[in-house]
Order: structure tokens, then C-alpha cells, then sequence
């Protein structure tokens, strides 16, 4: 009993500083010495927090998967970008593969359905510039793949496999070249 208590409090004590702290948009703390930016707007509003309200002690939290999100798009698009280019990226809205079906019981709420259903979805912002500081491209694009289950998978026990693999994707058809 003792260890649920404290979890709660945890739980408490970091909302609170949150909330203090709380500021609108998120980085990843690894950005100071990347040339590759990535920044989230407030994760809370994201379709995937909305769509599996209540938190759970086994579930990570959004920050988590952000961060994991955002360290595979740094390590890919630094090896992409010709020398001397920046990239900034801020995720606006992100719907990860699958969802979390109550329906099922309580002995299903930390487990992930996947279902080609239930495909991911990644909106973004990004500007490119140049090693003068030009801007070379920038936009908002809104990556999807309604066919994720339908494609071979290289890692099957990453959890973020199909989100990392739509924005190789995007990476690839962007800057090619």
C-alpha cells in the first residue's frame, strides 16, 4: 500500500512541476549540440493523449516517447542534411500506431492494440537552412501510412517502430539529394 502512496505522490509532484514549469513547447535535451532542432508543441493536446485519457503506471508518458521520437529523427537527418544545413523540426500532432482498448478489461489497459485500424500519424513543421543561415525550405507536412502494417519491419520489439519508420520516410523524400 505503501508503494502505491508513493507513486501517487510521485505522480503528483511531477504534475505540479509541470505545471510550473510548464512551458508550451518541449525540447529534447540533446538539441544544444545537434544541428538538428526538435521541439514539440504541448504533448497533452496530441491525438494520442486524447485518445487514451487516464494515465496508467506502465504506459510512458508522451514526453518519453517524444524524446525518443526526436533522438532518431536528430541521428537520421544529421546523416542526411548536406554539411553546414540546420534543421528544425516541431512536432504539432502526433496519433502513434495502435491505441489502448478499455473495452477489453482492466487486465488490457497498459497493452497496446495494433490494428491496421488504428495507423500512425505524425504533423510537423520544419525550415532548412543553409550554412549562411538562408532559409532553404520550410513547410508543415502531415506524414501518414495507412498501409504500416502492410510493409516489413526491421526491429518488431521497438515500440515506436512505424512512427521512426514514416519519418526515415519523410527524411528520404524531402531531402533527397
Amino acid at each position: 500500500m505503501a508503494t502505491l502512496k508513493t507513486r501517487a505522490a510521485r505522480t503528483l509532484l511531477l504534475a505540479a512541476a509541470l505545471a510550473i514549469a510548464g512551458p508550451a513547447v518541449g525540447k529534447s535535451s540533446d538539441d544544444a549540440d545537434s544541428r538538428v532542432q526538435v521541439t514539440w508543441t504541448n504533448p497533452q493536446d496530441f491525438s494520442d493523449a486524447k485518445q487514451s485519457p487516464g494515465s496508467s503506471i506502465h504506459r510512458p508518458t508522451p514526453e518519453e516517447w517524444l524524446t525518443e521520437l526526436a533522438k532518431h529523427l536528430r541521428y537520421r537527418a544529421d546523416r542526411a542534411l548536406p554539411p553546414g544545413d540546420r534543421l528544425e523540426v516541431t512536432f504539432t500532432d502526433v496519433q502513434r500506431a495502435g491505441t489502448y482498448e478499455p473495452w477489453r478489461g482492466p487486465r488490457w489497459d497498459d497493452v497496446r492494440v495494433i490494428k491496421d485500424i488504428y495507423p500512425p500519424r505524425i504533423d510537423l513543421t520544419f525550415k532548412l537552412t543553409d550554412a549562411s543561415g538562408a532559409v532553404v525550405k520550410e513547410g508543415k507536412r502531415e506524414l501518414r501510412d495507412p498501409a504500416f502494417l502492410q510493409r516489413g519491419i526491421a526491429n518488431q520489439t521497438d515500440p515506436l517502430r512505424f512512427e521512426k519508420r514514416m519519418l526515415d520516410d519523410w527524411l528520404r523524400s524531402e531531402f533527397r539529394g
